[in-house]
């Protein structure tokens, strides 16, 4: 790793965007599955509060999907003049993306709501590019120069997607690919700011997407980050179980720990709801 992206990892712990549990205790996941870690790639922002903020933001601003993009970017900008995480995670971006593509061939940048929008809309301003808007319900916003309009036709147009997180590239399936399709242009790339490396990449393959991530969440990542001492072998040994096998890994836990299921089942907190899934749907074939 070079030393920007030895910062964007050091950011990730910084801002809490990438939390590890600690050995004996993996966190419970909201499908009812449990896990090493939690990633949330926006909090590279700053910081949770300041993630959450504009999250909140963009949920008033989005009313009006022609001003949404325009004051999302206002907002970004300032924040990018004040955090040096958020500053040098964007200047990451860009120079990643001027080293792996050729930039006279973006026609756009695109992004889907809501995280994306984090990273696309001031990536897009500083590469001096269109930006495409894209909402959930596939309505889409040009943003240039200042200027909105509602997009309708992309004839011919090459767009690169700029995303905080890819996992299965189920957004981009059911919404990002086809919102830019159906008028007639084509993601060509997508740069994620993480890649949990779960299948995603493989699949915007049979798009025809060539796939770029900053960080990718595999062995090699965490045995960077057991050698700067911010986990411990035991965390350690847990992540590389996982990462091999996520569902036998954590079966195994389980059948080896009873007392956790047990005592998260005995909980008053949102841990009990999800055990309760776990069980009824016999994820781990513990009956």
């Amino acid at each position: 790793m070079n030393n920007s992206i030895d910062n964007i990892l050091t950011g990730l712990f910084e801002t809490g965007a990438l939390k590890i549990s600690s050995h004996d205790k993996p966190f419970w996941y909201t499908s009812g599955t449990i896990g090493p870690y939690y990633i949330n790639t926006h909090f590279l922002y700053g910081n949770e509060e300041k993630a959450k903020d504009l999250l909140n933001f963009i949920d008033l601003e989005k009313e009006d999907k022609l001003t949404c993009p325009k004051n999302i970017l206002e907002k970004t900008i300032d924040n990018y003049n004040s955090d040096l995480i958020y500053k040098g995670l964007v200047d990451e971006m860009c120079l990643f993306i001027k080293n792996n593509i050729d930039i006279d061939d973006v026609d756009c940048i695109s992004g889907g709501e809501r995280r994306d929008w984090f990273f696309s809309l001031i990536i897009a301003k500083i590469l001096d590019k269109p930006h495409i808007t894209i909402y959930k319900d596939l309505d889409c916003v040009m943003l240039y120069n200042d200027n909105t309009e509602k997009l309708d036709d992309l004839k011919g147009k090459k767009v690169l997607h700029i995303a905080d997180l890819i996992t299965e590239a189920s957004s981009y399936e059911r919404a990002w690919i086809p919102a830019v399709k159906d008028r007639g242009g084509e993601i060509k790339w997508s740069v994620v700011v993480v890649d949990r490396k779960q299948g995603g990449e493989e699949l915007l393959r049979k798009f025809g997407v060539q796939s770029f991530s900053i960080i990718d969440i595999d062995i090699t990542f965490f045995k960077k980050v057991l050698s700067k001492n911010i986990i411990s072998q035991k965390q350690f040994e847990m992540l590389e179980k996982y990462l091999d096998d996520p569902k036998e890994s954590m079966s195994n836990f389980l059948k080896e720990n009873p007392q956790f299921l047990e005592d998260a089942l005995n909980s008053n907190d949102r841990e009990s709801q999800r055990a309760k899934i776990c069980i009824e749907k016999n994820i781990y074939n513990l009956k």
